[in-house]
């Protein structure tokens, strides 16, 4: 299972090629204009967009007011001149972006609230109209919005790194055998042995555990490999990790 799924801007190990992941090649940039830097930070906000709508429901916004308010912010920080302000300071995309949309609330809120949702939205679709039912099923233990942030940003994390797994799975035609040993991951099973997995699988209890072991080294591959798009040197992305684990586990 070596396919490389939905992303192609992949840095091959927590050091070689690190400068080519989205975040650095934004920090890289220097300045607005850049095919490059518009592109990966258009990616990388659409890939955690939900967190964001996450802390803006949990500071109390009605629904219609947090998916305006998200959009807006989305449209807002892709289309000015933040490339300018940028700099390999700034950190973790994640600190980044709360920020960002901290100030954001804090300022625009009058002119985002009266603006149309014109044609930059339209261009740049999130997928709104599934975040409320999202946000229904959030736990209220972490009722501060920021710890729900960090929470969101680190499971919808981890589900991304599974689905580029099942990606992976569905082009080598191994889709049945990764949807029964996926629970093997983190090392869960439900209770079933890798013999009993075998034999509904049609294969030896030592071919199982090879394959769960491959399947947790690339899944680990991979998960690094989404970590460093969102931070600025190689360094960081084992506390980052450390750190996101950390969140979910809580």
């Amino acid at each position: 299972m070596h396919g490389e799924g939905a992303g192609t801007d992949r840095a091959t190990s927590p050091h070689e090629g690190f400068a080519t992941t989205r975040w650095n090649v934004v920090l890289a940039a220097g300045q607005p204009g850049s095919p490059e830097a518009d592109e990966a930070l258009e990616r990388l906000c659409r890939t955690y967009w939900y967190p964001l709508y996450a802390f803006v429901r949990r500071q109390g916004y009605a629904p219609e007011d947090a998916q305006d308010l998200t959009q807006a912010f989305f449209a807002h920080l892709l289309c000015r001149d933040f490339l300018r302000g940028v700099t390999p300071q700034k950190g973790r995309f994640r600190s980044f972006l709360l920020a960002c949309l901290k100030h954001f609330l804090v300022d625009q809120w009058a002119k985002a609230h009266t603006a149309k949702r014109g044609a930059a939205d339209a261009q740049r679709p999130l997928a709104l109209e599934q975040a409320e039912g999202r946000y229904a099923l959030e736990s209220h233990a972490a009722a501060d919005p920021e710890q729900l942030y960090e929470r969101r940003w680190a499971l919808d994390l981890l589900d991304r790194v599974l689905q580029r797994l099942r990606q992976e799975a569905a082009t080598t035609d191994r889709s049945m055998v990764f949807e029964r040993l996926q629970g093997c991951l983190l090392g869960e099973q439900g209770g079933e042995t890798y013999t009993q997995l075998g034999v509904e699988l049609g294969r030896s209890e030592t071919a199982v555990k090879v394959t769960v072991h491959r399947l947790r080294r690339r899944y680990r591959e991979l998960l690094r490999e989404e970590i460093a798009h969102t931070v600025t040197s190689a360094e960081e992305v084992e506390s980052e990790l450390r750190y996101l684990l950390g969140v979910v586990s809580r």
